[in-house]
């Protein structure tokens, strides 16, 4: 009876977890099918042959490797200033006093319900006029100043649970502003930097809308921009396009499965932390 009851309680989490699979089942699969099994013969089966010159057309025959340096170098760039300004911005708003710093807190989080809609024409005039259009700077900067807000709520909310009586026994061992900072606090909230890493460099790694407006030239497009002018004119290699689609997506499982454990940490040890 009770391992009924636990296979009943577990189902719903299977379930969930085979939804969740699906896409990246379909999309492997998809990568290795010709253009006849894709639409008409095998959609959603397993492919008849793997076809593994899929993988080899579309890094050799397109500017596929040009493409993934150019999002690693900017959602990896991106992704730091974002850790560290806001890191030390939430700090500065959390465990320091000085005046109009809960002004300064409100002003910050505002940035998170701004639509990109409504910044996408100055931020262009703003890319122009210093002269950072066609320049990893055109996407890095506006991702920083987009990233900042959220983490900055991330990291306050955790870092307004740690006790003060951590930063006080760190205080009477003789530890600076500076020392408190990076050997005291940074550590504590690293489950969030994790949540965080993860968070911001998906949501840079797939960014398009701006890519698309800020950047033309074409040796500085990002991976989403290569996947869109992918497609040929009167026909597309659909499995070598599926072939592209995995390779984006490698780095995002990759980092993942690099943080997972602080993210599970971050989920589970949070209210450990404000105890």
């Amino acid at each position: 009876m009770k391992q009924a009851s636990r296979i009943l309680m577990q189902l719903p989490l299977w379930l969930y977890f085979v939804i969740s699979i699906y896409p990246l089942f379909w999309m492997v699969s998809y990568s290795l099918k010709n253009n006849d099994e894709i639409f008409v013969t095998n959609p959603f089966g397993l492919p008849m042959n793997f076809r593994i010159e899929n993988y080899v057309a579309a890094w050799s025959q397109f500017n596929i490797p040009r493409y993934f340096l150019n999002s690693i170098v900017v959602s990896t760039v991106a992704t730091v200033l974002i850790l560290a300004l806001s890191l030390l911005f939430a700090f500065a708003v959390t465990r320091m006093q000085w005046r109009f710093r809960g002004l300064a807190r409100i002003y910050m989080i505002i940035g998170m319900f701004m639509p990109i809609q409504v910044i996408m024409i100055p931020l262009a005039i703003l890319v122009r006029d210093f002269q950072l259009a066609n320049t990893y700077g055109a996407l890095i900067l506006p991702y920083v100043a987009i990233g900042i807000p959220f983490s900055v709520m991330v990291f306050s909310g955790y870092m307004a649970g740690i006790p003060r009586e951590v930063e006080e026994a760190a205080c009477m061992d003789g530890a600076n502003i500076y020392r408190l900072f990076f050997q005291v606090v940074v550590p504590m909230v690293t489950p969030a930097i994790a949540t965080v890493t993860i968070f911001q460099y998906l949501n840079n790694w797939n960014e398009f809308t701006l890519a698309y407006i800020l950047i033309s030239e074409e040796t500085l497009k990002t991976l989403p921009l290569g996947l869109l002018f992918f497609q040929g004119s009167y026909s597309t290699d659909w499995g070598a396009m599926g072939a592209v689609m995995t390779l984006a997506s490698l780095p995002m499982v990759l980092i993942y499965l690099f943080f997972s454990e602080q993210v599970e940490r971050a989920m589970t040890v949070g209210s450990a932390v404000k105890g």
